[in-house]
């Protein structure tokens, strides 16, 4: 399915070029011309090189490392596009970072998700869509339509292709995951297992139980993110601990800071599933490593969009 009209326009920060430039190939258009650069102070400068005026322009830009510099080309691209009389500006957001920080936990926490989500918001955005938001009430910060895409049909894909429904658990790390990985369970037809996990700090991870039988499955371990790697090489262990015969770990964003590679590289996992809302870099691109394109899950969805068609229709059996 092509664009059928031209009064639609994909633009790019520097944050992911590369999976903004697949999109385009997806809907069989250019990405716009657009520069995105620094002045000699470091201050973001942008020039958008083409007219936008009555256009509906989608803005591709995932909030990844860095993320207050991703996130200022964002604000700053979205801000440009409404002075020039763009008809709709819509936000497309891979990863959104910050997600994280959604409520407070303690006294005089910030909400960051939803100071985010003002900022957006108040720079001129009219939609958002993200793919796999950490929580899915981040949709709530917003007084604009959010369109909120799931990993798991992408991951799902891959897996049954390789048969991975026959003598597989797919597995839960901690119980805020249950939704998604039940998602996944029922996409390739395998059983749910539930990690019940204790975390007494920040990136510190903790297994307490495992509900389920993993005794002689292939386990598949999914969450949204993989951080630092402490709870899914954890829950590998465990997993191969209570007999599992093979544990392969997936996400749909790789964020892999500050440990997580070296950590990786010496988990038990077949292999590790990921796709590219993130752009790894080369250190990242371990040899277990398979990333999956979530091109044509966007460029779907800024289709249906565009048209005024409905997104939800992408994900009905």
């Amino acid at each position: 399915m092509k664009a059928s009209r031209w009064r639609m326009k994909l633009f790019t920060g520097n944050a992911n070029p590369v999976l903004a430039e697949e999109i385009a190939k997806y809907l069989g258009m250019p990405v716009g011309n657009a520069n995105v650069g620094r002045f000699s102070d470091g201050e973001i400068s942008c020039a958008i090189d083409e007219s936008v005026r009555g256009v509906d322009v989608f803005v591709i830009q995932p909030t990844c490392t860095p993320v207050n510099e991703n996130l200022m080309e964002l604000l700053i691209m979205i801000d440009a596009f409404r002075r020039a009389s763009a008809s709709r500006i819509n936000a497309v957001i891979p990863y959104y970072g910050y997600g994280r920080q959604d409520r407070k936990t303690r006294a005089r926490d910030p909400i960051t998700a939803k100071l985010v989500a003002n900022l957006i918001v108040e720079a001129g955005a009219q939609r958002v869509v993200a793919v796999d938001l950490h929580a899915t009430q981040i949709q709530g910060f917003y007084d604009i339509p959010v369109d909120h895409l799931p990993g798991v049909p992408t991951i799902g894909e891959y897996f049954k292709s390789k048969g991975m429904y026959k003598n597989s658990v797919v597995l839960s790390p901690d119980v805020g995951g249950v939704t998604r990985a039940r998602d996944l369970a029922a996409k390739i037809g395998a059983p749910l297992a539930i990690v019940d996990k204790r975390r007494p700090a920040p990136n510190v991870s903790e297994i307490m139980n495992v509900i389920g039988d993993v005794k002689g499955k292939s386990v598949i371990i999914i969450d949204d993110i993989i951080d630092t790697a402490g709870t899914i090489c954890t829950a590998a262990e465990v997993m191969l601990e209570k007999g599992a015969k093979e544990v392969y770990g997936c996400c749909t964003h790789p964020v892999f800071s500050g440990p997580a590679v070296e950590r990786l590289l010496k988990a038990p996992l077949k292999e590790i599933v990921v796709t590219n809302t993130i752009p790894l870099g080369e250190e990242k691109k371990l040899p277990n490593i398979t990333v999956l394109s979530i091109a044509p899950l966007i460029g779907e969805a800024i289709l249906r969009i565009h048209e005024d068609l409905s997104v939800s229709k992408l994900f009905e059996e």
